[in-house]
């Protein structure tokens, strides 16, 4: 039996550590304060029992569990990241422990008043009654993906303490930078080893996935001019309002907030204006590879309009391809889906196959050829003060992992 208190106090560890990246930084990892806890994750992989423990010059961590059955076993690995997201701060995280929750509000911090409600938030109520980990309303919890991680050096000591559950050999990877999309980027596939791995990196309990965005960047940059505004009339050109322009020439209903399931959208991330000059950051996604292609198309043509309308360069625009649908990569091995999605099933979990509204290490390793699904880790309302985890979803995860191994040497006898 997996212990909540173990599983408590190993995630704990691990959110109390700042791990924030930079996507300003050239290095890898971004941060330096990244390597505090990846030193910390190579001595504990050794402290379990793990073979073959190695951190590279790029905090990259890799460890084997070795098989223990005589018949040939693919390799298999499971892959997560120990960075957290730059879009709110992971400094100085404290982490609260709600044992058998009331399904009401929680009040994360009442000085300033941060309510987390299951009236705004409604996934709260699947886990009424379970033992919740919350944030104190001032920085992100670090579950995406320090859950991830917890429940896979967790399996991995079941695994050890347990040998009668019989695997194949497994080899497991910790990354630094994966919310910046630089994850997979110094992943050595090679000396990994592994026929197929799973990300430990989703959200609700008996989540499975294959399928991810397409993804590019989008860098706008508009050109004013500036003069003195008492001097203004027919010289001044305020790339401001020109930049306003651009924005609402995009499909408004084409955002975030506005599309759900396969749908695609443009997201403005970012905004820097002054008269003189207005910089926009986009990002562009989208399921169907066609339609991703349009999307750039319409930014790309869109560029060229203003440029027409004001007969001189005002825009220029440079967009960036970030990772790609590992669908494609996935359904040749469609196998490795369905030793998860059985694996969940036979723990009583209602799986949940859904395609990714982002990106994971797994989709960029997927194309560097080792097709990488992903599995739920437990957490929710990533990336903000209003994130939380249930200690019952790591839990499983973990039983996840060890049945997924199980399952592999089992068919492969």
């Amino acid at each position: 039996m997996i212990s909540k208190e173990h599983i408590i106090k190993r995630f704990i560890s691990y959110v109390t550590v700042d791990t924030e990246s930079d996507p300003e930084s050239t290095s890898t990892p971004s941060t330096a304060n990244q390597w505090d806890l990846a030193n910390a994750l190579a001595k504990e992989l050794i402290s379990i029992g793990m073979k073959d423990v190695t951190i590279d010059t790029n905090a990259y961590i890799m460890a084997t569990l070795p098989s223990n059955v005589e018949h040939e076993v693919p390799t298999i690995g499971f892959v997560s990241h120990f960075d957290t997201s730059p879009d709110f701060t992971g400094a100085n995280v404290k982490p609260r422990v709600i044992e058998n929750y009331d399904g009401k509000d929680i009040t994360l911090n009442a000085e300033q008043n941060v309510i987390l409600s299951p009236d705004y938030f409604e996934d709260l109520l699947l886990y009424k009654g379970q033992t919740l980990i919350v944030t104190d309303g001032t920085t992100l919890l670090g579950a995406d993906d320090k859950a991830g991680i917890t429940e896979i050096v967790s399996a991995m000591e079941y695994l050890i303490q347990n040998p009668d559950i019989k695997h194949g050999k497994i080899r497991v990877g910790f990354t630094p930078d994966e919310e910046i999309g630089r994850g997979a980027h110094k992943f050595d596939v090679d000396k990994f080893g592994a026929a197929y791995a799973y990300t430990m990196d989703g959200s609700q309990i008996g989540e499975l996935e294959y399928e991810n965005f397409n993804a590019a960047g989008a860098k706008v940059t508009i050109k004013g001019k500036i003069v003195h505004p008492g001097y203004a009339k027919g010289k001044m050109v305020n790339s401001m309002y020109i930049a306003t322009d651009f924005i609402n020439a995009l499909p408004r209903m084409e955002t975030p907030e506005h599309t759900e399931d396969y749908q695609g959208f443009f997201h403005l991330q970012d905004m820097d204006g002054s008269v003189d000059e207005t910089v926009l950051k986009y990002i562009i996604r989208d399921h169907d590879k066609d339609h991703f292609e349009a999307r750039k198309e319409v930014m790309q043509k869109l560029t060229e309009d203003f440029n027409a309308k004001y007969e001189r360069e005002v825009v220029g625009i440079e967009i960036k391809d970030q990772y790609f649908n590992m669908r494609e990569k996935i359904e040749p091995v469609m196998h490795i889906v369905d030793i998860a999605e059985e694996a969940m099933k036979q723990l009583h979990i209602k799986p949940l196959i859904k395609p990714i509204r982002g990106g994971t290490d797994g989709s960029q390793l997927s194309y560097m050829g080792l097709p990488c699904p992903n599995i739920f880790a437990g957490g929710h309302n990533f990336h903000g003060r209003y994130e939380y985890v249930p200690v019952e979803s790591m839990i499983r995860a973990t039983e996840v992992i060890c049945k997924i191994a199980e399952l592999t040497a089992e068919k492969h006898r």
